[in-house]
């Protein structure tokens, strides 16, 4: 008995008019492919990103998510912070939100244009000097209570890489920047990727005599982990070196 051949319906998804004008609004605002991701998550990066925020290519992918940065705030409090890697200024934002003074250091000028531009919109200007330079440089004339180090992590190609390892990160590796902090101040905060080696992350707390406390923290967005915060010094809770 010969089977009848079975008839498959194709049918096409088409977009929804929400959809559509999601879209239209992304590409009036002329922003590349790479991006198109992020803008969809551009309220977890800004509260009040319709407000006139603005980001370079670079800073949507490697802008720390709001609720993300005031976590990291909350742990500096009456400090002066430091802010190494400051990009368009997400956590620059969030400490000085706090009335914390900010030293804000962006090797690239059109970064901290567009943070300035954006630490107006939240009203907090005034509590941050914004410095354009190296901080491998200027580390060594930095005061400050807490040093905060969320260095490039080379671009959303990262979560690709099974484990992330700390000489992945830019512009040098992750034994080369702590070190740096750490002749500024044992209270230190480092936001790194959710693949990041962790034997390597408690390693960091060695470099140190006595060896600093150490704590280590998951961030989650909307149930999606988007990265690991270290605590390490004065910034950690009670771990000690080793015991996390």
């Amino acid at each position: 008995m010969q089977k009848k051949a079975s008839r498959r319906r194709r049918t096409t998804c088409r977009p929804n008019k929400r959809q559509i004008q999601k879209r239209r609004k992304f590409l009036e605002e002329g922003l590349t492919p790479l991006v198109e991701k992020y803008w969809f998550q551009r309220y977890d990066l800004f509260s009040r990103y319709d407000e006139g925020i603005k980001m370079d290519e670079q800073g949507w992918y490697s802008v720390t998510p709001e609720k993300i940065a005031i976590t990291h705030a909350k742990r500096c409090e009456n400090a002066t912070v430091i802010d190494c890697f400051a990009g368009v200024g997400g956590n620059a934002i969030q400490f000085a939100s706090m009335c914390y003074h900010v030293v804000a250091i962006e090797i690239d000028p059109l970064k901290v244009d567009m943070a300035i531009n954006n630490a107006k919109i939240y009203g907090v200007e005034d509590y941050i000097d914004f410095i354009v330079g190296d901080f491998f440089q200027l580390a060594p004339s930095l005061k400050g209570d807490v040093v905060f180090l969320s260095p490039p992590w080379g671009g959303p190609s990262y979560k690709w890489v099974k484990k992330f390892t700390l000489d992945l990160l830019k512009p040098k590796d992750g034994y080369a920047i702590f070190q740096a902090a750490q002749a500024i101040t044992p209270n230190i905060i480092m936001f790194l990727p959710r693949n990041v080696d962790l034997l390597q992350v408690e390693e960091l707390c060695w470099l140190s005599s006595p060896p600093l406390q150490v704590e280590i923290e998951e961030n989650y967005v909307r149930s999606n982990l988007k990265g690991v915060t270290v605590y390490f010094g004065g910034t950690a809770a009670s771990s000690q070196c080793g015991s996390s």
